[in-house]
């Protein structure tokens, strides 16, 4: 191990089933060799959502199909990889069990070191990718299907999180106000869609309220929106689906790119970053770039294919805990639910 861990730029493979997207990644260093997924996301869209033992299903079915398509687009062997990294939480368990349970043998027949990856970790290290001379400290947006939060990240090891949603995510809200539209699963891109026809002139909540500071609620704006489309349809007038979608959109949104600025200039960083599926939305993306060069920011935006779940930021987190030599040994297990903080710390014992 001590030899190993003298390695640069090692080697890993990545591997994500945490929900409907099966995906394995090879990275050295920083360097992106190969990203591959196969998703069920068409499937989970006939029922309006992910159905749990449809995605584990669907992962058992593709996972090894996709390490092995990775692996040879990479144009390396298997030998080569110097760790496996996986996602041991947070997410649907079965599907995580997949993912582990083939990480733990694929790591033990090859004799090579495991890593267990935070999912949302996952998120922030995208970052990593897409800007390679990226250093902490800065702050990250975390906006996902199961997590909002403003974090100050203060090195690879340490991050502070400076405020979260207090109910639902604002990934969550996307796909709760999509299908009161009538719109398909995933609500995320459906509703971007949607608003890119429309105005944003349906009164919405002026404010999140969430406690204050950099916390978010998004409980009430969704309601806010049910009880605009039911009460319409209850007095039988008619409404547009697009400017329902663009004013909520707008709402949502504003105060994410607002509270990640003030953020940013607070704690005196002069870089920002943003991870998780939401992180792909146009809108959002727009509208923090506009926000960073007003006020002299730095703006790290992964590509949009490394926003939504993929394997190559469960790679880059990996090399972030290879580096701080934070390793699983075979009795790791999937969690459904792990802070937004925590990590594995289980030295693997070599033989």
């Amino acid at each position: 191990m001590d030899v190993l861990l003298k390695k640069e730029n090692p080697i890993i493979l990545g591997i994500e089933s945490s929900c409907d997207e099966t995906a394995a990644a090879v990275i050295c260093g920083r360097k992106i060799l190969s990203d591959e997924i196969a998703s069920s996301a068409d499937i989970q869209s006939l029922y309006g959502g992910v159905v749990p033992e449809i995605a584990s299903r669907a992962h058992t079915d593709a996972v090894a199909k996709v390490v092995e398509k990775a692996v040879k687009n990479a144009g390396i062997v298997y030998d080569d990889i110097d760790a496996v990294a996986v996602t041991y939480g947070a997410g649907l368990l079965g599907a995580l069990l997949v993912g582990v349970s083939f990480a733990k043998a694929f790591a033990y027949a090859l004799n090579k070191p495991l890593i267990a990856v935070n999912h949302i970790r996952g998120h922030l290290a995208a970052s990593y990718l897409c800007d390679t001379t990226l250093k902490p400290p800065f702050v990250t947006l975390l906006a996902s299907g199961g997590h909002t939060a403003v974090l100050h990240t203060k090195s690879e090891a340490e991050f502070e999180i400076l405020g979260a949603t207090l109910d639902d995510a604002v990934g969550e809200a996307f796909d709760k106000v999509a299908r009161v539209l009538g719109l398909k699963y995933p609500g995320g891109p459906n509703i971007e869609r949607c608003a890119a026809g429309g105005k944003a002139n349906v009164p919405m909540p002026k404010m999140l309220k969430g406690g204050g500071g950099y916390n978010f609620s998004y409980s009430g704006l969704k309601t806010a929106v049910i009880n605009y489309c039911h009460t319409k349809e209850q007095k039988g007038e008619s409404y547009e689906k697009a400017d329902v979608a663009a004013s909520f959109q707008c709402a949502a949104i504003d105060v994410l790119v607002e509270k990640t600025v003030a953020a940013a200039m607070e704690k005196g960083v002069d870089t920002v970053t943003a991870g998780g599926g939401v992180a792909a939305n146009g809108y959002l993306r727009a509208s923090l770039q506009k926000a960073c060069a007003k006020n002299g920011l730095k703006l790290v935006l992964p590509e949009k294919r490394y926003c939504t779940d993929n394997a190559a930021m469960i790679a880059a987190e990996g090399l972030v805990q290879y580096r701080l030599g934070n390793f699983a040994d075979m009795t790791l297990n999937a969690k459904a639910s792990i802070p937004l903080a925590a990590t594995f710390k289980t030295v693997q014992n070599q033989k």
